[in-house]
């Protein structure tokens, strides 16, 4: 009996949300001290979205799953994994991807959350095409959700200057054209203390230039063996999207990899952080605004808390 040939995963649709309310760097200079041209100097941040009282990290995952669902062209029925990327739910249980799914009309799919931090989307995705290729899925939705706001202190201007709140989202599927490249992924431990919300606190705290030096000098390789994973050249690149943790960050690392302006994501100007909703909305937003077309290869690249990072080069849908 001959051996049947191993699924290969596609990406097929994405979608983006962010909440309707926004948080201006002028607005900021009235809780904290702090001015515009000082944030846009270190961040290059002028805005970020703020989730309602009535909106959580499920239903900003709804509305960008359905979106995600609808461009994929296939049925929400059809789903059998829902993944929800995140790490700012109010509470260990329950898991926000089962409420996602029944959210979304989607009956009994396999369903739990993912937490690497700001990573927590690259690596769910990675998991996602892993799931088709070993055969126990066949259609995938991934959501990165992040109501991050009520874990900031709006009196600490090192942090509440950098992250707002939003969803992402994508589907994959087994498709006979493939388009998902290996994923290059890791951790340093050595480097946790320097984000998180410590024991017995309620809010974030970080070491924004331990994690800007460590992200520029660790993430370039990164990349680079990403791409010669998928055996694609990064001046091939049709578009960057790196985890949208600020701008200098961003910047720096298309400058070491020699990417041009144009194929970077740079959508943390108009967010702000928004941790593991970072990199779909960034990837929705190239989609949205035809930057990409179809087939074009995409360097999705994240780090975040534990020290964690992925990178994975994609086809756009």
């Amino acid at each position: 009996m001959s051996a049947s040939p191993t699924p290969t995963p596609r990406l097929l649709g994405v979608g983006g949300y962010l909440p309707s309310r926004t948080l201006t760097n002028p607005a900021l200079e009235t809780m904290v001290e702090t001015s515009d041209q000082w944030i846009l100097e270190r961040t290059g941040i002028a805005t970020r979205h703020i989730a309602a009282d009535d909106e959580s990290v499920a239903t900003m995952a709804v509305e960008a799953g359905a979106k995600a669902i609808a461009a994929s062209g296939i049925d929400a029925s059809d789903i059998d994994l829902v993944l929800s990327a995140t790490c700012s739910m109010p509470y260990a249980v329950p898991g926000a991807a089962a409420t996602i799914a029944h959210g979304l009309g989607i009956p009994a799919p396999g369903a739990c959350d993912v937490n690497a931090g700001c990573a927590s989307f690259t690596y769910a995705l990675a998991w996602a095409a892993d799931a088709i290729k070993a055969g126990s899925a066949r259609r995938v939705l991934v959501t990165g959700s992040e109501k991050i706001s009520p874990f900031i202190d709006y009196t600490d201007r090192s942090v509440c200057i950098i992250f707002g709140d939003g969803a992402g989202a994508a589907v994959l599927a087994a498709d006979d054209r493939g388009g998902v490249g290996p994923v290059v992924w890791g951790s340093d431990g050595e480097q946790a203390a320097a984000i998180q919300v410590p024991a017995g606190e309620q809010y974030l705290r970080m070491d924004g230039a331990a994690v800007f030096r460590w992200a520029t000098s660790q993430m370039v390789d990164v990349a680079r063996r990403a791409c010669a994973s998928a055996n694609v050249a990064i001046e091939d690149l049709a578009a960057f999207v790196p985890h949208q943790a600020n701008l200098r960050i961003v910047d720096s690392l298309a400058r070491s990899l020699k990417i041009p302006t144009e194929k970077v994501s740079r959508n943390v100007v108009d967010t702000g952080n928004t941790s593991a909703a970072s990199v779909p909305l960034a990837l929705d937003r190239l989609v949205q605004e035809g930057r990409t077309t179809s087939g074009d290869p995409m360097l999705l690249m994240a780090f975040g808390a534990g020290l964690t990072y992925a990178a994975q080069v994609v086809n756009c849908p």
